[in-house]
């Protein structure tokens, strides 16, 4: 048995901008521009939003083809209807964010990893990108990411969909202590 090929980026599997829709990764109190960003590029684009939360306390159960899943608790003594609050929470702000845009949108409630998740809805719906925030700030988030890795970066190295990373906090160039900033 040889190597699996996976599949490549290429002109071919490149899916156009005009009216394919915007996958875009969401989360509880994130900072708006992430999804004003997004408005903005379904609207020049003609595009529907596909807002997705992807819940890491539980897993995938089944993958279905229109992009939403089946899902279980990790924790098997944690209440299942639990996610539910979660997802009318999200609904309820994002109504509020998006009240006066005159563009579609739906929240897709997923579960597991963020960059398989937003990846499997990606091909579900045919999305020309993915949009994500960055981490929010402080030590917590710098450590998990550090442990745990980008989402941005992860969809970016294992899906041929771009993705368009809004930065929600900037270091100023000359407090990097890199090798190469002298």
């Amino acid at each position: 048995m040889g190597p699996r090929s996976v599949p490549q980026p290429a002109l071919e599997r490149m899916v156009a901008f005009g009216a394919h829709p915007v996958v875009v990764g969401v989360v509880p109190d994130q900072d708006p521009l992430v999804v004003r960003t997004a408005v903005s590029l379904a609207r020049a684009t003609g595009a529907p939003l596909h807002l997705a939360y992807v819940d890491t306390s539980r897993y995938t159960v089944e993958e279905r083809p229109d992009g939403s899943v089946l899902h279980a608790a990790v924790d098997p003594d944690a209440p299942d209807d639990a996610w539910q609050d979660t997802e009318r929470g999200l609904r309820s702000a994002l109504g509020k964010l998006l009240r006066d845009d005159a563009v579609g949108w739906d929240l897709h409630y997923l579960a597991g990893r963020p960059d398989r998740a937003l990846t499997h809805l990606a091909r579900a719906v045919d999305a020309a990108v993915i949009v994500v925030g960055t981490r929010a700030p402080g030590a917590g988030n710098r450590f998990r990411e550090a442990m745990e890795g980008s989402v941005a970066a992860h969809l970016a190295h294992h899906q041929h969909r771009p993705v368009l990373t809004v930065p929600l906090t900037v270091v100023d160039w000359k407090e990097i202590r890199a090798p190469w900033a002298g």
